[in-house]
């Protein structure tokens, strides 16, 4: 005797340590099959591209810190980029192979929180979460040794960075590179032949090369999927073109896929990181006032640079009046993109994979809400 059942909607969420409780989903179940999602956000708004027309060029780094919080020195080296380019701005050597070494850090930093996160969502009562975030706050001492702060940095300068790193920067660091690499080891010899992990992530929430293409989705999804597409090789920044390095790719584009992506382009910046240690030399850090003023004044135009965020392809736009302030500044958030495709995801799917597909996005809402 079949079982009549009623369609029945419920409001989940949050999920994910970066939605704060202003992302939830709206999702229509029948049983336990997912029949319909919407997702619904726009709670965390705080006029993050507004509040920029207000302030000078170096005051926006702090906006920038706060947008995706998990990943700041990846949000600075994207605007400074954006203002050397509109402002005509030569960096030093020392400073740009400074922010990349920082920049590499922070996608470390920012793919263990997503991997850890990800084995929580599947139940695995936080020991693969504490490896991951323990990793993280090493990476976030090192970022106080450079400049003082952990999660805000605010770091970068136009033409380089803030401070150059003290004397005891370089042993830290390369103690914990052999650390990263070792944490990375055992995550995988927990994780990626686990065949709890395999069960849950293999073949779930598939996304087609195509609709990711589509969708303007880029980074660790997009390289999941088997598309070859890094900013970092495609349209080289910074001293990038110096640098040799895998792209990372898989062809499941599942949740799994994404999951390995992740540990490996995180194995990749350390590699990364080694070169930019072998490569950097004494000099200044940044240009000189007489060089670059405090208040800077570019002249009447526009600029737009993206570079490979840690969740994909992260730009700013900017417009110039001759002011000491952007007329206008846009943001090309790869959270709020990513999440376009959520509702394929999910749609077909079980109840118990959601927050599994869910967390394999990886997004920041207050990237999303800016």
């Amino acid at each position: 005797m079949a079982i009549k059942t009623q369609p029945v909607t419920v409001n989940l969420g949050p999920q994910h340590p970066s939605t704060h409780g202003v992302f939830r989903l709206r999702v229509m179940f029948d049983g336990e099959e997912i029949v319909d999602v919407e997702p619904v956000f726009g709670y965390l708004h705080r006029g993050s591209e507004k509040l920029a027309e207000e302030r000078t060029y170096t005051q926006i780094v702090t906006l920038t810190d706060r947008m995706d919080y998990v990943s700041p020195m990846l949000n600075n080296q994207a605007y400074m980029l954006a203002v050397e380019k509109l402002a005509g701005i030569e960096p030093t050597q020392r400073g740009v192979w400074l922010r990349m070494i920082a920049a590499e850090l922070q996608r470390i930093a920012s793919h263990l929180v997503a991997t850890g996160f990800l084995l929580q969502d599947l139940g695995a009562l936080g020991t693969p979460l504490i490896y991951a975030m323990r990793e993280r706050e090493n990476i976030l001492d090192l970022f106080e040794m450079l400049c003082g702060a952990r999660i805000t940095n605010s770091y970068l300068r136009p033409g380089g960075v803030f401070m150059d790193a003290p004397t005891g920067f370089w042993l830290a660091l390369d103690r914990e590179l052999v650390d990263i690499v070792n944490t990375l080891d055992e995550l995988e010899e927990y994780l990626s032949g686990n065949e709890i992990v395999f069960s849950r992530t293999k073949g779930t929430a598939v996304l087609a090369p195509e609709l990711l293409i589509n969708a303007s989705i880029t980074g660790p999804m997009l390289r999941a999927s088997g598309v070859d597409w890094d900013l970092r090789h495609r349209n080289p920044y910074d001293y990038y073109d110096r640098i040799e390095f895998k792209r990372i790719l898989h062809t499941a584009s599942d949740n799994y896929a994404r999951y390995w992506v992740r540990v490996q382009e995180a194995r990749e910046s350390v590699n990364i990181i080694r070169q930019c240690v072998a490569q950097i030399e004494p000099g200044p850090v940044r240009p000189s006032f007489d060089d670059v003023p405090r208040l800077i004044r570019p002249p009447k135009g526009d600029a737009y640079v993206a570079i490979e965020g840690s969740k994909g392809e992260l730009g700013f736009y900017l417009v110039s009046d001759g002011g000491i302030a952007p007329y206008r500044m846009h943001v090309r958030a790869p959270s709020l993109i990513n999440l376009t495709l959520l509702r394929d995801m999910l749609i077909g799917g079980l109840f118990g994979d959601l927050f599994v597909s869910f967390g394999s996005v990886d997004l920041n809402m207050g990237e999303v809400d800016r």
